[in-house]
């Protein structure tokens, strides 16, 4: 069975616990893509990471991105959004539609 994962600040992901999803609270960039990489191989079809975390691993959140799991998805943390998450959606309908859609900078 697949098991959903939220990495993060501790104080952003602990709130995760309530709903039943599997928490790690990371303090550096290292910490976070040793844990992200741990939960890839683990079975994890979706890996929330808090955008402020998110910001420290881009590369190895970009190995994933093509990947049929897990789904990483940034979402905002504590300090509020970075666009991270918004920039992701960007990207992929950028690449599916082959025009900014969305965003009309």
């Amino acid at each position: 069975m697949y098991k959903i994962g939220v990495i993060g600040e501790k104080d952003a992901v602990l709130g995760f616990i309530a709903l039943g999803f599997s928490v790690f609270a990371v303090e550096n960039s290292a910490q976070a893509a040793d844990t992200l990489k741990k939960l890839a191989e683990d079975r994890f079809a979706v890996i929330y990471i808090t955008e402020q975390t998110a910001a420290g691993i881009e590369q190895e959140i970009d190995k994933y991105r093509d990947s049929r799991f897990p789904a990483v998805i940034p979402i905002p943390g504590i300090q509020g959004s970075m666009g991270i998450g918004m920039k992701g959606i960007k990207k992929c309908v950028e690449k599916a539609v082959g025009a900014d859609i969305l965003f009309r900078d």
